[in-house]
């Protein structure tokens, strides 16, 4: 498959309203061909991350579905939405605030939604609108394929349970029949709608339900890793001694030493769903190219959290260990000067919307709480001194953790339930954890400090319907 190279007269397009196509994964980590993973197969997203800004270092505001697609859908923290689990919409709490694809739409943008860019429950809620917001799109489509049908074929850690439960399936069929490739289909007749009208600019956001467990995938995928090729993570032996145990309360009973095949084929089963949710990227990007909309569009690709593959011999999501809040984050904006380079900046999914908003020519509203990204998308490795913060609720008490380019601290309950600062110059891993040693006291209170003037502590789930 190949595409097309940048425009050739780029101030001539900057005069123009830029189209945006956004297209999102659901639970896809940082575990990809261009983020230096050895065996992923990634080629279209690699490609995209070729021509744009790859950002090494993006990162999620709160590492579950809804909280994380609400913050940054909205352009506001996890503290300003008090959308803190999955079950409560948004404009309960926050009635009159206006999303990333509302102001497009009330600037007389075309905007559509297909598939999951709110919460939805994966797999049970796939075919429906889930907790949308009918007031930021024109119009939606709600693709449903043959991974529905198939549930009873799918295995599962525990037999019968798919969304929270680690499970798979090496699915019969062609990708066209599969959700996401009837979203991508979707897509694409949308794409060829928009081409005839070029003078009215589009906003469409594509949202893929993979690599979300269950892991369904048409078999070519799965064997396109054979489990002898399958490395599982080397996790040291009391990896967890001395740690918060919060750190740790995501693991499942289910999923506790788990057997080494089992995960290896969990891991197949992932990486599996992850090429085949690249192929459907790749089949929109293509036909935006083959008629003619990719000089006036930007691209962005990216994810609503990471996730572990047995890492600290955890799986999924819901860890403030540096692999589930750190996501995969492209733009590629035509003609810009940064295309090609990757920024090493330290960015937040909330950047997204006031980013968009400028590069469009748009007036976001006041509250957001994130920045525009153009100069990082001009200059990839210009000087950025902003920190990525994300969120956790245990229980009844939170998890607060802050990234910058070196190091990561995390604070449970204010402290009172443990801390936790990493060194990812010397430890990417981040198996050792400095928070007790003298020699990075200062670096501590520095990153706690910083953290707190970014976080509201009393902000707690049962303040969240408040």
């Amino acid at each position: 498959m190949s595409w097309g190279s940048q425009p050739s007269n780029a101030a001539e397009i900057k005069k123009e309203r830029y189209n945006v196509l956004f297209l999102i994964a659901d639970d896809l980590g940082v575990q990809l061909g261009c983020y230096g993973h050895p065996l992923v197969k990634s080629p279209n997203i690699d490609r995209l991350a070729a021509q744009g800004v790859r950002f090494e270092r993006a990162y999620c505001q709160f590492p579950l579905c809804s909280p994380s697609r609400t913050s940054f859908l909205t352009g506001r923290s996890p503290d300003a939405t008090r959308i803190l689990g999955n079950g409560n919409h948004f404009r309960n709490v926050v009635r009159n605030t206006v999303t990333l694809p509302e102001l497009f739409r009330n600037n007389g943008y075309q905007v559509r939604r297909i598939g999951k860019l709110y919460h939805y429950n994966v797999p049970g809620q796939i075919g429906t609108s889930g907790l949308d917001d009918a007031q930021s799109w024109d119009g939606v489509e709600n693709p449903r394929g043959r991974d529905k049908d198939d549930e009873p074929l799918i295995f599962s850690l525990i037999p019968g349970q798919f969304g929270a439960t680690m499970s798979w399936l090496a699915a019969d069929g062609t990708d066209e029949e599969q959700t996401d490739g009837i979203g991508a289909t979707m897509a694409i007749e949308r794409l060829r709608e928009y081409a005839k009208t070029p003078e009215n600019p589009f906003f469409l956001a594509v949202g893929f339900y993979r690599p979300h467990t269950p892991y369904v995938a048409p078999k070519k995928y799965y064997d396109m890793y054979p489990l002898e090729n399958i490395t599982l993570p080397n996790v040291p032996k009391d990896h967890a001694k001395g740690e918060p145990e919060p750190a740790y309360a995501s693991l499942a009973q289910v999923e506790i030493n788990l057997d080494p095949e089992l995960a290896k084929q969990a891991t197949q089963g992932y990486h599996a769903a992850t090429t085949f949710m690249d192929a459907q990227v790749g089949r929109v990007i293509a036909e935006l190219e083959r008629l003619g909309l990719r000089e006036k569009t930007i691209i962005v690709m990216t994810s609503d959290h990471g996730y572990h593959l047995g890492e600290h011999g955890l799986w999924r999501k819901q860890s403030l260990f540096d692999r589930v809040p750190h996501v995969p984050l492209v733009i590629v904006v035509p003609g810009s000067s940064g295309n090609g380079i990757s920024s090493p900046r330290t960015v937040e999914l909330l950047d997204l919307y006031p980013t968009l908003a400028e590069l469009c020519g748009l007036t976001p509203p006041e509250y957001l709480d994130g920045v525009s990204l153009r100069p990082l998308l001009e200059n990839p490795k210009a000087e950025w001194n902003r920190p990525a913060v994300t969120q956790l609720w245990r229980g009844s008490f939170p998890g607060h953790s802050i990234r910058t380019e070196r190091y990561r601290y995390t604070m449970w309950d204010g402290g009172a339930k443990g801390e936790q600062l990493y060194d990812h110059e010397t430890d990417p891993g981040e198996y050792n954890n400095r928070a007790d040693d003298p020699k990075f006291a200062q670096i501590k209170a520095d990153l706690k400090a910083a953290l707190l003037k970014r976080v509201d502590p009393t902000v707690t789930p049962a303040r969240a319907n408040q």
